[in-house]
């Protein structure tokens, strides 16, 4: 049996989170370390934390110590991600359970600490990276399980939006070599895996901070005629920068799926103004416009902050009557969260928590009503769907219509992870779909 220590790295947070748990896991693969089955059996147990808002910092330090209980007595614990880098020093005063904390800007050291904590002295000669960037440029072997895999295009983001603490620990936007990218996307691709997600904190402004020539555009082009890849999907796109040429884009290559995030955030121009986000309801309604005249079958997900300070119930009508203006398929509430550092935290007329959530559950419920009626539209047709898993017996696919974790699903009649069917949808059911393989 092989004396190398056991790895078990929880993951939270957003895909991009789940990226760099992808690439840090690829980099002490390389180094001889090996997975544990559990977290119980493990050596070393690392939980990736989300720093975004409170209950997402909530939530990372309970299974911190959620974990500290679970794992066995001589195993170490080691905190990584957004909330080790924007909090390390508080995080190793309140967690003693913690052996290691290990922020984003030290991913380069790693497989030393590592080696360090457990006392393993391998005999080969580890890889040597230099720098956090490094670990970015890892491509990672995906398990034959996965479907689909997300790929990080750029770090860091250079916009000012007045409610967000992401630049604050992830830096400006610091965007990959196009051709890095491809290397790690048809590597995926020949490894089984069909769909492609393209995530970035800014993914519509891609490659400006390096001057790479087209930007999004010319790298979704590059992406577009990988062999073996079946679907390619955008995350995240800020309004301001969806130019006619990425629609078109989107919507002429095959490979891509007509799938729009639209980070929309608000409608009412005044909070947008607060926030330092740009555009309006009427602008947003134009944008979403001129998607659907060139992908008229084109799915749209967006997400809106409620309880911004200040949020008036004007304000709440007006995003109210946008939702049912815009018809989008999939929309994200979030209730406000005061964060440490961001200017808005420092506003006036802080909106009570108890409002927003109001506010929110009453928004949406009225956007539930046309998730449903979009679904139910669906009935009769046929799609192209990706079985990502089986669950309980019972797999679960999604069409081009809907990205993966986020939107609802389609449970099939059959299927095996990774296959690609054609299914005739059959029924609608809340914010899932019903469907029979054809044939």
């Amino acid at each position: 049996m092989s004396d190398a220590p056991k790895i078990w790295l929880t993951t939270l947070g957003c895909s991009k989170n789940q990226v760099d748990s992808d690439k840090v896991t690829a980099v002490l693969h390389d180094a001889g370390y090996e997975d544990a089955a559990t977290p119980e059996s493990a050596d070393v147990v690392m939980v990736n934390t989300c720093a975004f808002i409170e209950p997402a910092r909530e939530e990372s330090i309970n299974t911190v110590l959620e974990m500290a209980d679970t794992k066995q007595r001589d195993a170490k614990l080691v905190v990584l991600g957004c909330m080790a880098q924007r909090y390390e020093q508080e995080l190793v005063d309140a967690l003693p359970e913690a052996d290691a904390v290990i922020g984003l800007d030290r991913y380069a050291e790693i497989v030393g600490r590592l080696d360090t904590l457990t006392e393993w002295q391998p005999l080969e000669i580890r890889p040597v990276r230099r720098s956090p960037m490094d670990i970015l440029y890892e491509t990672r072997r995906p398990t034959p399980a996965t479907p689909y895999a997300y790929v990080k295009v750029a770090e860091g983001c250079d916009k000012l939006c007045t409610f967000c603490a992401i630049p604050q620990f992830r830096g400006k936007q610091r965007s990959r070599d196009p051709l890095n990218i491809r290397t790690e996307v048809a590597g995926l691709a020949s490894a089984g895996v069909g769909e492609v997600v393209l995530v970035a904190q800014d993914l519509a402004a891609y490659g400006r901070d390096t001057g790479i020539s087209g930007g999004i555009v010319a790298l979704v082009e590059s992406l577009a005629d990988v062999p073996d890849l079946k679907r390619l999907r955008l995350y995240y796109l800020y309004p301001r920068e969806i130019r006619p040429e990425l629609i078109a884009a989107m919507s002429e290559l095959p490979t891509v799926v007509d799938y729009f995030d639209l980070s929309l955030q608000h409608v009412a121009p005044a909070l947008l103004r607060a926030m330092k986000r740009p555009g309006s309801g009427d602008s947003h309604l134009q944008l979403i416009e001129d998607i659907r005249r060139q992908a008229p079958a084109a799915a749209l997900r967006s997400s809106f902050i409620i309880g911004f300070p200040g949020e008036t119930d004007d304000d709440v009508d007006q995003l109210e009557a946008f939702l049912r203006t815009a018809q989008l398929d999939w929309v994200g509430f979030f209730p406000y969260s005061p964060e440490e550092g961001t200017p808005s935290a420092t506003f006036p007329d802080q909106i009570d928590p108890g409002l927003a959530m109001e506010r929110l559950r009453h928004l949406h419920a009225i956007q539930d009503d046309i998730t449903q009626a979009k679904n139910a539209a669906q009935v009769g047709s046929r799609l192209e769907v990706l079985v990502d898993q089986v669950e309980d017996g019972q797999p679960v696919a999604r069409s081009y219509r809907q990205a993966p974790e986020i939107d609802g699903v389609i449970l099939l009649d059959q299927g095996k992870p990774g296959q690609w069917l054609e299914a005739d949808i059959v029924g609608a059911f809340g914010t899932d779909l019903e469907a029979k393989v054809a044939g």
